[in-house]
């Protein structure tokens, strides 16, 4: 069982910049790939970020490549995302997911658990 915390979400004006954490509990952290995914009102949830167990593999999705930036320490058992000039389009809660698999993944079904998600909110 792996539980995931966010945090770091708040509002933040266009351009901006915000840092989210998310915590993971267990002790098997660094086997697990691990992804950022979004979900705006009245939207599907969609892929962000993602990194390898080594974080030596990075994939993002082109809406936020060049501005979001994923890492972990797994030391602490935490994951990151850097999201650097931000966008009224990038308002959404964000949720940080686990997948039982050192290979990092875009796809949601993919991911075995879930937090609780952070809301993130950029005014314009």
């Amino acid at each position: 069982q792996v539980q995931l915390v966010e945090s770091g979400g708040r509002l933040v004006q266009a351009g901006g910049s915000l840092r989210l954490s998310c915590a993971a509990s267990g002790r098997t952290f660094s086997s697990y790939a691990m992804g950022w995914f979004r979900q705006a009102p009245g939207k599907e949830r969609e892929f962000v970020a993602t990194v390898d167990w080594s974080s030596a593999i990075t994939y993002y999705a082109d809406s936020v490549k060049g501005r979001f930036t994923i890492s972990r320490d797994n030391a602490k058992n935490t994951v990151f995302l850097q999201m650097n000039s931000l966008k009224p389009e990038d308002t959404a809660v964000y949720y940080c997911a686990a997948r039982m698999d050192y290979v990092a993944a875009t796809n949601s079904y993919e991911y075995s658990y879930w937090g609780q998600g952070t809301q993130v909110t950029v005014s314009s």
